[in-house]
């Protein structure tokens, strides 16, 4: 890296103080690793170019603290926004509530921050009164003309309330602060998307709780977002709800989420036959629509060629839909079986058949594109439409269609058109009793991460507790398109040998025989956890953690929290309040329970791991990542596979010890961790736990 030329006297002066200022104020000691860390984001965001850096922190560093005391006055003193972003929730939480008012408080630092949200976090007030003023059906509403269902009853009730609670300014508008769970078929219908926002000619503009929450973020010093908006304000060109990439610094927390999360958005899929029909839901809508508006001549003749469009397409659909009915599928779950292509080369044929589809749905894109801008005119008041005030209605509605066509389009395209270099696509298709969906997906995120967003950025810090696998950075800098930049591992100051015992007891069985596996498993919880007053018991897959249960004694049953009985919040609020007074308490889950949980203390003395979190094997994407790697003389399986795995691991694991006062144990059910080969790299990639294997 080059020498810095922005890190001036007065800055680094700034961070050593804010430091030592907070260290004093909390009565804590100077640990070597968040002083190194500090160092290394000082040095990367002043340097005069390529300012990214990779820096894993293990548990007990300190790290949202060291990238807060060294990131914030660099940013301030540059005139740039420090954007933060998380992957869970918890952790945006636990830097909104606590970290950045702990450094407030107590640093000496003065700036201001904010929580940013996407927009469908956040309560359409022109969509809810449209659901409370037409609910009653006393006549025809045109809110029903326009493809959308009335409330029902229960609805309507729950719409009521957020009005009256909106209205006397008990809540904000944000899904978050609602005092109950909404789901969400109850959510949908009073949010929207930036196309189905009118924006300042809406009525509702001056009150809207989405432009309050944006208006908020000007000039803000410090924002915490999520993955999911930084990616979506970046697909959109960026500066659509965050500051310009080009004016912002950002530490991506979390950052191992980063590739996965990019592979999801960027992701195409589509329903055809759901699709068809829909198709004759567009000709019927804006036709309506032109009779609605006394048909204008320029709707007249939009809706007719609308109409032409949609009919090529429903042809090119039904065209598509017999042609990969004759594919060979794989079962996966029940109701469904997928057809894999491998390394997602679509054959020619089929690509053909994509291809007539490009011209008409790109058409009808544009003919919706048309019809949503001429809207905004008429609500501008630049065209004299008959009932032009019906205008602020209609944009939602065909802002919905244009979304989905747009959709529809990237879909077409990923089927249609070559791979070009570093955008591979896997691709697979669905089969479901009632229809079949179309999937693509990039192979390569790291090169769309690299034109979104490395490119652009003024400076990136990717952190995380866990972001190295069997020792090494490489397979997370390949996926996250960073190879060649600044990578530090800075270990956890926790004394592990002394504090934490990792366990796999004698085993018969293995993992591939389900029955006897499950079998032994169930056989050897009862007495793993007799003397744990708290446990976490995590599986790979829902299948499993059933047929377990099935074969638990009924004496364990009332102790257990199981995820899927309730939201997984509600779930660790019982399982904390059953351990705080005295009661035995087991939680079962999965995956989302093996990350983002804290559980310090007696609340998790036990983790026990059912069986190491290789990826499921039919997964279509996973399948066509191990087939690239192969073609470019790759193993997949050491590569991808173990690395992957190992990840997982050290996440699981990590689940136990939350703070240097901490104890416990980690019990593994799955030998070939000391039967295989692989499991030396596992092994190698854990924390210097206390081993105890039996062979």
């Amino acid at each position: 890296m080059n020498a810095p030329s922005r890190l001036s006297d007065a800055i680094k002066a700034e961070i050593q103080t804010a430091y030592r200022a907070w260290l004093s104020a909390r009565d804590f000691r100077p640990r070597r690793g968040q002083r190194e860390m500090i160092a290394q984001i000082a040095r990367t965001l002043t340097a005069e170019d390529d300012r990214i850096a990779v820096i894993e922190a293990g548990t007990g560093t300190g790290k949202t603290a060291a990238y807060c005391l060294a990131a914030i006055p660099i940013a301030r003193a540059l005139g740039r926004t420090l954007v933060i972003s998380t992957a869970t929730v918890a952790l945006q939480e636990q830097v909104v509530l606590r970290d950045l008012p702990d450094l407030q408080a107590r640093s000496g630092l003065r700036f201001d921050f904010a929580l940013a949200k996407g927009r469908g976090r956040y309560l359409c007030l022109k969509r809810l009164d449209d659901r409370l003023r037409y609910h009653d059906g006393g006549e025809t509403p045109l809110f029903e003309t326009l493809g959308f269902e009335s409330a029902g009853a229960d609805q309507v009730g729950l719409y009521q309330r957020m009005l009256a609670a909106f209205s006397d300014r008990r809540w904000d508008g944000e899904l978050d602060s609602w005092p109950e769970p909404i789901a969400r078929e109850d959510w949908s219908p009073v949010t929207t998307d930036h196309r189905g926002c009118t924006n300042n000619r809406c009525s509702y503009f001056r009150q809207c709780p989405f432009f309050r929450s944006r208006n908020a973020l000007e000039g803000t010093e410090v924002i915490v977002a999520n993955h999911d908006l930084v990616l979506a304000d970046l697909s959109l060109g960026g500066g659509a709800v965050l500051p310009d990439p080009e004016a912002t610094i950002y530490v991506v927390d979390e950052a191992h989420h980063l590739p996965e999360k990019t592979q999801i958005h960027f992701s195409a899929s589509g329903r055809l036959r759901s699709t068809a029909l829909w198709l004759d839901g567009v000709q019927n809508l804006v036709g309506t629509m032109t009779q609605r508006f006394g048909r204008p001549d320029v709707l007249v003749h939009l809706a007719t060629r609308l109409a032409d469009f949609a009919g090529r397409c429903a042809e090119g659909l039904t065209a598509l839909d017999e042609a990969v009915g004759v594919l060979d599928f794989e079962p996966r779950d029940e109701g469904l079986e997928t057809h894999r292509f491998p390394v997602g080369q679509v054959p020619t044929e089929l690509a053909a058949l994509a291809a007539t589809l490009l011209e008409p749905v790109g058409a009808l894109s544009d003919e919706l594109t048309h019809a949503h801008d001429l809207l905004l005119e008429v609500q501008e008041g630049k065209l004299d439409w008959e009932r032009s005030f019906e205008a602020e209605d209609w944009v939602p509605a065909i802002g919905q269609l244009l979304t989905r066509s747009q959709a529809l389009l990237d879909l077409i395209r990923a089927y249609a058109l070559p791979d070009t270099p570093g955008q591979t696509q896997a691709r697979w298709i669905n089969r479901y009793t009632e229809d079949v969906e179309l999937v693509s997906a990039p192979i390569e995120p790291g090169t769309l991460l690299t034109d979104a967003f490395w490119s652009r950025c003024d400076g990136a810090i990717l952190t995380s507790a866990t972001l190295t696998a069997v020792g090494r950075f490489d397979r997370f800098l390949e996926r996250a398109g960073l190879n060649g930049r600044t990578a530090l591992r800075i270990p956890s100051p926790f004394d592990f040998p002394n504090i934490a015992r990792f366990v796999v007891p004698p085993l018969t069985s293995e993992p591939g025989d389900f029955d006897a596996h499950t079998a032994e498993v169930a056989g050897l919880l009862p007495d793993l956890v007799a003397d744990d007053p708290g446990a976490l018991v995590l599986f790979t897959s829902w299948r499993q953690m059933f047929a377990v249960l099935d074969r638990l004694p009924e004496s364990l049953k009332p102790l257990l929290k199981v995820q899927g009985e309730g939201s997984k919040q509600a779930l660790l609020a019982a399982h904390a309040e059953d351990v705080n007074a005295g009661r035995q308490s087991l939680l079962f889950g999965l995956a989302s329970f093996a990350e983002g949980v804290d559980l310090p203390d007696d609340l998790c003395r036990h983790v026990i791991i059912v069986k190491l979190p290789f990826a499921v094997p039919d997964d279509p994407l996973d399948r066509a990542m191990a087939e690239w790697a192969e073609q470019r003389g790759r193993n997949p399986f050491y590569e991808l596979s173990v690395p992957d795995a190992a990840l997982k691991l050290v996440q699981a694991c990590g689940r136990l010890i939350r703070h240097e006062g901490d104890w416990g144990r980690i019990t593994l059910l799955d030998r070939r961790i000391v039967s295989r080969r692989y499991g030396r790299d596992l092994l190698a990639s854990l924390p210097p736990y206390r081993l105890e294997l039996a062979r």
